[in-house]
């Protein structure tokens, strides 16, 4: 080991053991800061945080997801709150299950770490409805996000409970605990002059609302370019070193830095590559960042019906350095973790030295920082997305490639460079395994019959809104009618069929002709709404019309939001004698939700209220069909997927857990000129579609079932199988991961 090598070990001891030993002096300590970073206990810090959404793993997989996030080099964990989850009814709050936020904190508390709470309570995050509760949205007066005294009432009443029930456990830092920063509403610069002069009143109510909660550590405002001085705004977006605070006394902080991108029922799988976002980081940290977030670290899994968008799928994977299971997404981890060691070797001089940028050429700079002892440390950028470099720094040669930055912790050393990457690969398989059952394997069938079962619950000569009438109490609505055709029709003789038309403002529809299933229609991530056209078999006499609209997530975020409806808008038959039939104000009859959903036939347990038909051999393309099997436990200790390739759309439960929406839709282009990749170019500036792969494939073929879902034996499994599928073919798959 030569001497400067020696030198570089021994400062990188030196900081481990700063870190390790600093969470000793911090019991009951301040949190401040100045125009460099975070002080925690009096002593400025670098941040560098893993978002981990507590709701979107298990509580059994918590522990492990901070640690390897610890492994990872991060020194903080980030999360959201979520309102809809926590106070599903107002006034009933909810803290059970993947929601015991307290757990959750103490859990990060317990490994060392840091925790950053984003209270919102807005939260988007492709969650259903931003992490509003729908119910507020039918209180008289309520505009979401505006100056308006019903919102702010039940925000203020939100956020009030989750700061006293934060301080009850004593989880702020200067009570002993972990929270270093809190955040309050989410992204509102991007949408408050569309709510002109009460918005900006709302901006500045929710940052007062806030900082008089006392917490005793700072509160931040994100993308609030008019925040006011009492709270730091910062930044989200894939590049944040140009950031600046909008008052020069705030410290630098990216809020959301996205190592990926998430992905949409229909959509193709968006990717960001490991350099790219290496890059990023370093060229944050070499302009004066000082608190990073990774959004997210890990992204975990939409159970339920929690996701949003509208079409933002079961999977919330994010290709994050922690995949949807669990485990390290190699190299990104492993390159990033790598980078985090560098980045913390020039602790020290990043928040106290002197900083000065250098144009070392043509997108060429060197951002370097010194102290009076002379100790240096530089980050050497190339900004050029297509030419690699040789520069020379202070007499020294380095070879830069394109759209890279390269770690100097002592001004001579590289220790790291943005597009080397070192790290170990990963290999992922899904290893199938048949559903099996010591007992033997047997299936219960229950089907559906298309329409309305009982009483309608109401009936109007209109068609209406579908998230009005169901209030997300569930996904399903139907609107059914009937016709009666005269036997003199001229379709009947030539046998050239009518033409049903239908348009929706979202999202999905299936469609039944005489209690037959006709066929689906769809918008998609990017177009919610949709138009059906599609030929029909009439008979003379009366012929039933049922319609299966659909909800797949609400929206999420965007001015008036909540606004957004869902829906039939207007139905029409083409082809009769007298022209077009105008059914969209005939009368129509309406039931909310599927027959199953009302029986709770996912609940565990023999269910009396239907007559299940046992067999071995369950029927295959067949809508409105629910199935129960008993199984066992795939061998192993591997996480495990659902693989649901050989179905069509539905919901699907582990004994009475939501597995959630399952949909293997296949990915299609946007455009004709939309193009999947086969590898991604990690130079020049990202954006989602980039480097998309996955065309022709389905968009999300297996769904993650965690471990401690499953008993030892007498497992149920429930499958709501709304257009047809084939049941014998659903596995249970392990995903092995072999480092390469």
């Amino acid at each position: 080991m030569n001497r400067v090598t020696e030198s570089i070990a021994s400062t990188a001891i030196l900081v481990a053991l700063v870190f390790l030993f600093s969470w000793r002096s911090i019991d009951a300590a301040n949190v401040s800061y100045d125009h460099r970073s975070l002080s925690i206990g009096n002593r400025r810090q670098l941040i560098i945080s893993a978002a981990i959404h507590y709701p979107r793993s298990v509580p059994a997989m918590w522990p492990s997801l901070v640690q390897t996030a610890k492994e990872g080099g991060c020194n903080a964990i980030e999360s959201y709150v979520f309102w809809n989850g926590h106070e599903p009814s107002p006034g009933k709050y909810y803290f059970g299950g993947r929601y015991n936020i307290v757990k959750f904190i103490k859990i990060v508390q317990q490994a060392g770490m840091h925790m950053i709470l984003r209270i919102g309570p807005f939260v988007a995050a492709e969650w259903n409805y931003g992490g509003v509760p729908v119910w507020l949205h039918y209180v008289p007066g309520t505009v979401f996000r505006a100056d308006n005294e019903p919102w702010k009432h039940y925000m203020e009443s939100f956020t009030t409970y989750i700061v006293n029930l934060l301080k009850k456990e004593r989880l702020f830092v200067p009570q002993g605990g972990p929270i270093i920063l809190s955040q309050v509403e989410n992204e509102y610069g991007y949408y408050e002059k569309d709510y002109g002069e009460g918005g900006k009143r709302y901006a500045q109510w929710s940052a007062s609302m806030a900082v008089s909660q006392n917490i005793g550590v700072p509160w931040m405002m994100c993308q609030q370019w008019d925040a006011p001085p009492t709270v730091i705004s910062t930044c989200n977006g894939f590049y944040c070193d140009q950031f600046t605070p909008n008052t020069p006394d705030k410290p630098k902080i990216w809020t959301e830095n996205w190592p990926g991108w998430f992905k949409t029922f229909g959509g193709r799988d968006p990717h960001r590559p490991a350099e790219d976002v290496a890059y990023s980081v370093a060229r944050f940290f070499g302009k004066g960042g000082s608190v990073h977030n990774y959004y997210m670290y890990h992204g975990g899994t939409n159970f339920g019906r929690t996701s949003g968008g509208p079409f933002i799928t079961t999977s919330y994977d994010y290709e994050a350095p922690i995949d949807e299971y669990g485990l390290p997404r190699l190299p990104k981890w492993g390159h990033l973790k790598d980078l985090h060691k560098a980045i913390m070797l020039s602790e020290n001089l990043l928040i106290n030295g002197e900083h000065q940028n250098f144009t070392l050429g043509h997108s060429l700079e060197a951002d370097v920082y010194t102290d009076s002892s002379g100790t240096c440390a530089a980050f050497l950028s190339n900004l050029d997305d297509k030419n690699d470099k040789t520069v020379m720094f202070r007499n020294t040669s380095y070879h830069l490639p394109a759209w890279s930055v390269s770690i100097l912790p002592d001004c001579k050393n590289e220790v790291f460079n943005t597009a080397k990457v070192t790290s170990k690969f990963s290999k992922v398989e899904m290893l199938p395994e048949d559903l099996r059952s010591s007992s033997g394997l047997k299936w219960e069938v229950f089907s559906e019959k298309p329409g309305i079962w009982g009483e309608a619950d109401f009936v109007k000569n209109e068609l209406v809104d579908h998230i009005n009438t169901t209030k997300d109490t569930t996904d399903y609505l139907w609107y059914t009618t009937s016709i009666t055709v005269s036997d003199n029709e001229e379709f009947l003789k030539k046998g050239s069929p009518p033409v049903l038309f239908i348009e929706s403002k979202g999202h999905t529809l299936h469609v039944f002709i005489n209690k037959e299933y006709l066929g689906t229609a769809t918008g998609n991530g990017t177009h919610v709404p949709f138009k059906l056209k599609k030929s029909v078999a009439l008979k003379a006499g009366e012929n039933n019309i049922d319609l299966l609209s659909m909800t797949v997530g609400l929206s999420n975020a965007g001015s008036f939001y909540e606004w957004v409806g869902a829906g039939l808008t207007s139905v029409s038959i083409k082809g009769f004698n007298k022209g077009t039939l105008n059914l969209t104000n005939s009368k129509w009859s309406y039931k909310l939700g599927v027959q199953g959903e009302h029986l709770e036939l996912f609940k565990p347990g023999d269910s009396e209220a239907v007559k299940w038909t046992v067999t071995t051999k369950p029927p295959k393309k067949q809508p409105l069909t629910w199935y129960k099997v008993v199984i066992d436990p795939p061998s192993g200790s591997e996480p495990v997927g659902l693989d649901m390739i050989s179905m069509g759309k539905g919901m699907a439960w582990l004994n009475g857990e939501e597995i959630g929406r399952y949909w293997p839709r296949i990915a299609r282009k946007s455009t004709p000129n939309d193009e999947c990749v086969k590898e991604c170019d990690y130079r020049g500036k990202f954006m989602p579609d980039k480097c998309l792969t996955g065309c022709g494939e389905p968009s999300q073929r297996w769904y993650h079932v965690p471990r401690s879902w499953f008993k030892s034996s007498g497992n149920e499994l429930v499958i709501f199988e709304e257009k047809g599928g084939n049941p014998m073919k659903i596995k249970l798959s392990k995903r092995k991961v072999s480092v390469v």
